[in-house]
């Protein structure tokens, strides 16, 4: 019987026949594809405009960047995330501040947000975690605070959250500036690595594709400090056919964790994951609660199906983070969620008796 993996990334041949025509075209950088890509992604998501780069950790890299973050600055992080998430404010000189996230959620607890500004703070790096959107409210306070509010949406294409003013929002249009991984495990990919950035403010829109492209203006003079980010032709265009299939994509596993919720609540030993009220979770990942996560791993690995645990050393506790003053500061929430959760596949691509296979794990898992 095969194993049934946590990823496997979508490819069809209208992806194949699209990166052929760009290949046949010699044209492999800077042309139509990528600027069609980028239009059409904010178009989804809602964003004012938004720029392909390389991946999502040089886009959150040019989105501090675009912020004028650097040293002497301080942006509010959770520790239960990416370490990419983090280190992208060392790269620029400015100094991670660690808070908890919500039990629930998984999310920035806005209490610890509010309580973590200081005069030095700039930015809040929102994470919409597995493809849960963050609390809404995180926008306000930024805005109250006249804070940059970076989206990282990494693991959310397709995810929306509803706001107080009624509106329905898409990631990547939940800040100020957005940021996406194309990474072969995300719910969308472009056939490697990739990138893009998006944004809902006028004033950032000409600076997100100039600083992927050495930070040069329309008549290439270098306006600021930013490198080659650009994605490929190619890379582009799998994307944009890609792009047409997300929606669909993603209600599927909407569809699938719903059968996995079903499933876990019949089992004491287990407790499903959360959606938030008034959010549709895009499920990059589906989490699943448990007091015995190495036995649980270990049950679906006799049955042919992979799982793993996510983030079981909170980023500011890494060797990376040795001297940072937050070293051995316990955060609880982010503690708790990497000793007790688990993640087993619910990409699009799963077939129905391998989605039968994981029910059936999930229903047979006891803990002695």
């Amino acid at each position: 019987m095969e194993r049934i993996p946590t990823g496997r990334p979508s490819w069809n041949q209208e992806m194949r026949s699209a990166a052929m025509a760009v290949l046949d075209s010699k044209r492999w950088v800077k042309g139509a594809q990528g600027r069609a890509f980028g239009e059409a992604f904010a178009s989804h998501c809602g964003a004012l405009s938004a720029t392909p780069c390389q991946n999502g950790s040089s886009a959150l890299w040019a989105a501090l960047r675009i912020a004028n973050i650097g040293p002497g600055d301080e942006v509010i992080v959770p520790s239960y995330t990416f370490i990419s998430t983090a280190t992208c404010i060392l790269l620029v000189g400015a100094t991670p501040v660690f808070v908890d996230v919500e039990p629930d959620y998984f999310c920035l607890d806005m209490n610890a947000v509010q309580n973590a500004i200081t005069p030095a703070t700039k930015g809040v790096i929102g994470v919409h975690l597995f493809g849960q959107p963050y609390d809404p409210n995180l926008l306000r306070l930024c805005q109250q605070h006249g804070l940059t509010l970076i989206e990282d949406a990494a693991q959310a294409h397709g995810a929306t959250q509803q706001f107080a003013d009624g509106t329905k929002r898409t990631a990547g249009s939940m800040g100020d500036i957005g940021c996406f991984s194309f990474f072969p495990s995300k719910n969308m990919a472009v056939g490697g690595e990739g990138g893009m950035l998006t944004t809902t403010l006028p004033a950032y829109t000409a600076k997100i594709s100039g600083i992927t492209n050495h930070g040069r203006s329309p008549d290439l003079e270098a306006m600021e400090l930013g490198s080659n980010l650009r994605m490929s032709e190619v890379s582009a265009a799998i994307g944009l056919e890609q792009l047409k299939q997300l929606d669909q994509w993603v209600e599927r596993r909407r569809t699938i964790a719903a059968l996995y919720i079903e499933a876990i609540e019949q089992n004491p030993f287990l407790q499903p994951p959360k959606v938030r009220p008034g959010a549709e979770h895009a499920w990059h990942q589906f989490c699943v609660h448990t007091p015995a996560p190495e036995a649980l791993v270990a049950h679906f690995d006799r049955l042919g199906i992979d799982a793993r645990r996510y983030y079981t050393v909170p980023i500011h506790e890494q060797a990376v983070f040795t001297h940072h003053p937050q070293h051995d500061t316990a955060l609880q929430v982010t503690n708790t969620l990497g000793a007790t959760l688990v993640a087993i596949p619910v990409m699009h691509e799963l077939t129905q008796g391998e989605i039968q296979r994981v029910v059936q794990a999930l229903n047979e898992f006891k803990v002695a």
